[in-house]
């Protein structure tokens, strides 16, 4: 006894290399699904494992494959560009903010009574250049807290002074419009007259537009004779000089079927896409796999791109009349073409519409310089230079990190400035493919009954919104798109089914929304992702991902399903916010799903708020202004809310056991803030507590098992 006392002591205290996020030890319980004192990893024996029936044997034996090039593994003749030693990372899609997820409704296996915990005091954060002077006030005394402001250094250092003896007080009479005031911008004294020093320099204008006569273009520009130019193309069709997947263009994706995940309610929407990729072209061997990723190139929303070339004051006759478009250097406007010269055919519109980035970024200096230089009124004109200045660091700083900006709202709050669209082309940067994970095994939708040999790939993709200076809320681009396309689809379906729209055999899902003709501009993008390279058709799987992080979950347990021999040993955490209104996939998963899969929620609707200090409840936040919440299980009664991270410890024996298996594999997807952090931290105690280690030991031993491709993080 007194020697495992010392060594958890020793283990608890131990001293992290420097350099190293220090971490903060949370004991895993003791319960029937974890035993923090038997470091020997355990085959857990009574736990309920995916079974296949003989029906599902039956049905996944019979299935006839069309295409052998889909599977887990790479292909024997694969000439793909991507290579083991270069895979990067499915890149980032759109920034998103996802809470952490909590609490359970299913039951795996039961975990530890509850436990109280003291709750946390609370913390201000310094949120604006005024936090920050109050913070540093005026003196020299508190230089450290300067690292948390911009990143640059002093943006409060060449700040305009208040005139003596009075308080701080705005000289310049700001732009009158609601655009303008969501910005937020705190000037100090700012006025007409106030100096500014070191203003941005504004940057060579790289890219020109130039005449074109129509006749010429079949001509000159072969391949963009057969590319239509009006507004009704544009908005659909991408351009053909656009090749994310050199030299293979964008393949437009016909939506064989659309529905939504979530219910109303839920606080984002999650909307799932079937796409048929019948037609896609064959690349270099490689084909669709489990756990890949493909690129969407999503348009900016129409109506956003009109009403910018209404703010820049461009003619109607200009907007869709095809121009020369001539750029000095760089891949623009191709994505990941060669960096070159170019000489293109395009138009106003398309241009806005498929290259360049209007409401994803926050805005830059070269950008606000560019508005400056053609800003009319001599108010807004001061207010872009100060942004611009030495003087404007700090207001910089808070519109860079404060509330969303797009380049439409810009517009709006400095409406005297109109700048040419090819200066806007030099300081924007390229609208980028968004990538999505697959959430299927392309195999067993090649497979599925009514497909006639059709190929279909399938995605979820969560809604990402952001408050607007209209009142509203905005949506990313890519999500935004998506959703545009799938409530046509959901609003064509329904209108068929009311008006009895049937076919021969009665009303047929899905042929009134394939009627539509809707497409989405996609490309193969990684399938030597980390989620795909490392997925194997056998061996034990932990697989845990909270919101849409689950999707590709989903691809791994069919391809299980579908291989009979190997469906045992695979057991899935899944963190929602609430499990009647946001599971997405449930009845998805296999006869078993329940008995498998261990539901993770925060925030469920019932039973209304209690006190933090009733009986049976536990603070599970660190910021004192979340309440304790309890959620009733199936029979009613009272469960603590928790984060997926505490399931993780609760299972900790099927933890250990994947782990140190041979061919084990742990599976991370979801939002690397809360969630990727949490589960890293509870992976981390699990090894503390099941193996004796240290702190340093435990966070090497993940990193060793990473190395060796058997603990995956998909995190964004």
């Amino acid at each position: 006894m007194t020697t495992n006392s010392s060594t958890a002591s020793a283990r608890r205290h131990s001293i992290s290399h420097f350099g190293a996020r220090q971490h903060r030890h949370k004991s895993i319980p003791t319960c029937e699904t974890s035993h923090p004192d038997d470091p020997i990893p355990r085959e857990p024996g009574a736990t309920p494992l995916l079974n296949v029936t003989p029906q599902l044997r039956k049905k996944f034996g019979s299935m006839q494959i069309p295409d052998p090039r889909s599977s887990a593994e790479s292909v024997g003749t694969s000439t793909d560009v991507s290579t083991d030693s270069s895979t990067p990372s499915t890149p980032l899609t759109e920034p998103q903010e996802m809470d952490e997820f909590t609490d359970k409704v299913e039951e795996l296996r039961p975990s530890s009574p509850d436990r109280s915990r003291k709750r946390r005091a609370s913390t201000t954060y310094a949120s604006n250049s005024d936090d920050i002077r109050k913070l540093l006030g005026s003196g020299t005394g508190t230089k450290f807290l300067q690292k948390y402001c911009c990143g640059d250094g002093c943006c409060m250092a060449e700040a305009l002074p208040a005139p003596e003896g009075q308080p701080e007080r705005v000289f310049l009479q700001p732009p009158d419009n609601d655009a303008f005031r969501f910005l937020g911008l705190k000037m100090g004294s700012l006025g007409l007259d106030s100096a500014l020093t070191n203003i941005t320099e504004l940057p060579e204008q790289k890219v020109k537009f130039g005449s074109l006569r129509r006749q010429s273009i079949s001509e000159k520009f072969p391949e963009e004779a057969q590319h239509e130019h009006e507004e009704q193309d544009v908005n659909v069709y991408a351009p053909k000089y656009m090749k994310p997947h050199p030299p293979y263009s964008i393949y437009s994706a016909p939506i064989y079927g659309a529905r939504e995940l979530t219910k109303p309610g839920a606080e984002k929407r999650t909307f799932h896409f079937d796409l048929d990729v019948t037609d896609y072209p064959t690349e270099g061997g490689v084909d669709f796999k489990v756990g890949g990723a493909v690129g969407i190139c999503p348009p900016n929303d129409p109506q956003i791109v009109e009403d910018i070339l209404n703010q820049l004051g461009i003619p109607r006759f200009q907007r869709d009349k095809p121009v020369r478009l001539l750029t000095n250097s760089g891949r623009w406007p191709t994505i990941w073409g060669e960096d070159e010269a170019r000489e293109l055919v395009t138009t106003r519109r398309e241009v806005l519409t498929w290259t360049l980035d209007i409401s994803s970024i926050p805005p830059t200096k070269p950008l606000l310089r560019l508005l400056a230089d053609y800003a009319e009124a001599p108010n807004e004109r001061q207010v872009l230079l100060f942004l611009c200045s030495a003087q404007g660091q700090a207001a910089f700083c808070d519109l860079r990190t404060g509330p969303h900006i797009t380049l439409q709202q810009l517009l709006h709050a400095f409406p005297s400035s109109k700048p040419p669209l090819e200066g806007l082309c030099s300081m924007l940067n390229q609208l980028m493919p968004r990538f999505y994970s697959l959430s299927n095994d392309p195999h067993v939708s090649s497979a599925r009954e009514g497909l006639e040999g059709r190929r279909l790939i399938e995605l979820a993709v969560t809604i990402h919104e952001t408050p607007a200076y209209t009142g509203r809320l905005r949506t990313g681009v890519g999500s935004g798109f998506l959703e545009r396309l799938a409530m046509k689809f959901i609003d064509a379906e329904e209108e068929a089914e009311r008006e009895g729209k049937v076919g021969e055999s009665g009303f047929q899902a899905g042929v009134a929304g394939r009627g539509l003709g809707l497409q989405v501009p996609m490309f193969r993008g990684l399938m030597s992702n980390p989620l795909s390279k490392e997925f194997i058709s056998d061996g034990p799987m932990v697989l845990i991902g909270a919101g849409v992080g689950m999707a590709p979950f989903r691809g791994f347990i069919l391809n299980r399903l579908k291989n009979a021999s190997c469906a045992n040993k695979i057991w899935l955490i899944q963190g929602i916010r609430d499990a009647m209104l946001d599971e997405i996939y449930r009845g998805e998963l296999g006869a078993h799903e329940s008995e498998i899969k261990k539901i993770v929620q925060s925030r469920a609707k019932s039973p209304p708020p209690v006190g933090e200090h009733d009986e049976g409840v536990d603070s599970h936040s660190d910021d004192d202004n979340v309440p304790a919440q309890v959620v009733p299980d199936s029979k009613g009664e009272k469960k603590v809310a928790k984060y997926v991270q505490d399931e993780v410890r609760h299972q900790a024996d099927i933890v250990w056991f994947v782990a140190n298996a041979i061919d084990g594999r742990v599976f991370v997807c979801g939002s690397t803030k809360g969630m990727g952090e949490g589960v890293e931290g509870a992976l981390i105690d699990v090894a503390m507590d099941k193996g004796g280690l240290d702190a340093e030991t435990a966070r090497q031993f993940w990193e060793g098992k990473k190395e060796a491709g058997q603990y995956i993080a998909e995190t964004w």
